[in-house]
């Protein structure tokens, strides 16, 4: 089971992720924007709900190699702290300025939306490899099951990410003007989250 010091660091990561400019945050503030609140919201939750099937891959895939391989699991572990550098290098050379359009739909029904939405990020090969290489860094071997402690804390990114981007489809329109004006927010989020990928990639490479 996940203990309150694991808990309330693997929550300050995944909210920080989850806030800095990305395509899905983008698409859902471009979605509030252009086609109002209940679609932004519909949207949001979609994307947020298709973290569940990276949650359930990484659990499936990274227990496995456990139990089948410790180099195997090795390798993984080395991979994965390289792409976690290299998303905090690209993040930390990021200009910053998140830069909002329209969303490009024409209006659909909620459902629709929602469902384009956990399509969107189940879909995507690089949300699987940022669970794959994110979750395992705040599992603790001691506290027992590491397939629990990872779908826990995929069930818990879920939850934050649905909530945040139900927030920001409520708010597109005033969120999106805010960030045009003061595009040196965009900047230092995105620095901000490079560093975090930057110190568990590390974190990930050098732990035995």
């Amino acid at each position: 089971m996940l203990v309150p010091d694991q808990l309330l660091a693997f929550l300050l990561a995944a909210v920080i992720v989850t806030v800095s400019p990305g395509p899905d945050n983008l698409m859902v503030l471009a979605m509030g924007m252009a086609r109002g609140r209940s679609r932004g919201i519909a949207f949001g939750l979609g994307c947020a709900l298709g973290c569940l099937s990276h949650t359930a891959l990484t659990v499936i895939g990274v227990s496995a190699l456990i139990a089948a391989s410790p180099l195997a699991f090795t390798a993984l572990r080395v991979v994965g702290g390289l792409y976690l550098l290299w998303l905090g290098i690209q993040a930390l050379r990021s200009t910053g300025g998140a830069q909002v359009g329209h969303a490009g739909i024409a209006d659909q029904p909620l459902s629709k939306l929602f469902f384009k939405g956990v399509v969107a990020n189940a879909i995507n090969p690089k949300v699987a490899l940022f669970f794959i290489a994110f979750l395992p860094q705040f599992v603790v071997p001691a506290n027992g099951n590491v397939g629990l402690q990872m779908a826990l804390l995929g069930l818990v990114f879920t939850l934050q990410a649905a909530l945040l981007f139900g927030l920001l489809g409520y708010f597109a329109g005033a969120i999106g003007q805010w960030l045009q004006r003061k595009p040196r927010v965009g900047l230092w989020l995105d620095r901000v989250a490079g560093s975090i990928f930057v110190a568990l990639g590390l974190r990930l490479i050098v732990t035995r």
